[in-house]
């Protein structure tokens, strides 16, 4: 027996339901294209959410992939965007944060520090790999905007040195 659209798209939800877990992630949205006008829009979060919707058939395509972007960013203080602010340091990539180089020791750095350009300031694990993160210039630390060990997303502000 053949498989159905439905039954390969299934599969496919299924699958990056599997990487999301199997790389720690907590949302994952992907688009398939099948044709011109038909496509497959998936968002895939923790908490059990599985959002899948095929986009119309119209000429108006794209419309519902606008929408997405503006609940990802949302997780952001409602007033003031911490990426924005002058010497925030950004994730340069997925995964989780330390900021300290184990368990029982000293944070690297805390507010109110003096750091200098390439200091380490944090640590991303990223696939099992500890990545020291540098601050990118000298300053002094006024905010940390992550808690030790949150998982952080690629572009994620981590802290404000200024």
């Amino acid at each position: 027996m053949a498989k159905t659209p439905h039954d390969t798209d299934v599969a496919f939800i299924k699958a990056l339901a599997e990487l999301l877990n199997e790389n720690d992630l907590n949302e994952l949205q992907v688009k398939r294209e099948y044709a011109e006008n038909d496509s497959l829009n998936v968002r895939v979060s923790k908490g059990g959410t599985v959002i899948a919707a095929p986009a119309p058939v119209a000429a108006a395509a794209p419309a519902p992939a606008a929408p997405a972007p503006a609940a990802v960013a949302a997780p952001a203080e409602a007033t003031e965007d911490p990426a924005a602010l002058p010497g925030a340091v950004t994730s340069p990539m997925v995964g989780t944060v330390y900021l300290q180089a184990e368990p029982g020791v000293p944070a690297f750095v805390k507010v109110g520090d003096s750091v200098k350009e390439g200091d380490t300031i944090l640590i991303v694990e990223a696939m099992k790999t500890m990545n020291q993160i540098p601050a990118p210039h000298s300053g002094t630390v006024k905010r940390i905007l992550v808690e030790d060990g949150a998982p952080v997303e690629f572009g994620a502000p981590l802290m404000v040195i200024a």
